[in-house]
């Protein structure tokens, strides 16, 4: 004798009524958010903490060189040694650029603009100031000048970060700061003057 079975109907109010891992899965997706969430703001603590500690270090540095006294070689790598702390690895970069005065900063050296093109071309005659046998649209002179000179000095700093944000695209991207400080170097001696030998750019 064959025996029928009766299938029961689908309940579809007691599905929807089954919590059973519903907090599992609220997890999984919150976790995500609230990690990426947290390693951003680490990230961004990092720099912000890292460009703290460069600057206080390029503002010592740039005061320590402007002596007659000071060693840029010496204070560079000290600097290096503190942004390390924060930035493992960092590779730091400093530049530094001397001016007779604050108002020779980025300005060209004198010439005769006898075609108006803001440049020095054509044989237009030059002023040599900066002493170096060619036409600057910078004035400035690499290095840390001499007595009374007047030193840009620009330090950056590259780093790999600790924490990596996940699903950035830059999350791997090298991290990049920058400082920079003017100062006047102290009177121990005279200081050179401007040349003014003529030169023809052509």
């Amino acid at each position: 004798m064959t025996r029928l079975i009766r299938a029961t109907p689908f309940k579809s109010e007691a599905l929807r009524a089954d919590e059973e891992g519903a907090t599992l899965m609220e997890f999984g997706i919150v976790s995500v958010v609230f990690i990426t969430m947290v390693l951003g703001m680490m990230d961004i603590g990092q720099m912000a903490y890292t460009q703290a500690v460069l600057n206080g270090a390029a503002q010592s540095v740039s005061r320590e060189v402007s002596l007659e006294t000071g060693d840029p070689d010496l204070s560079d790598a000290e600097l290096t040694k503190l942004v390390r702390r924060v930035a493992p690895g960092a590779t730091i970069t400093p530049e530094r650029k001397s001016y007779f005065d604050f108002d020779d900063i980025e300005r060209p050296e004198q010439f005769n603009d006898a075609d108006g093109d803001g440049f020095c071309n054509n044989d237009e005659n030059f002023v040599d100031e900066n002493g170096n046998g060619q036409w600057d649209e910078d004035i400035g002179v690499n290095g840390n000048g001499g007595a009374n000179d007047v030193v840009v000095y620009t330090v950056t700093a590259s780093y790999e970060p600790l924490f990596k944000i996940p699903f950035y695209d830059n999350a791997s991207a090298k991290r990049e700061l920058s400082a920079t400080f003017v100062k006047k170097n102290q009177p121990f001696s005279a200081q050179n003057a401007l040349g003014s030998t003529v030169g023809v750019c052509s």
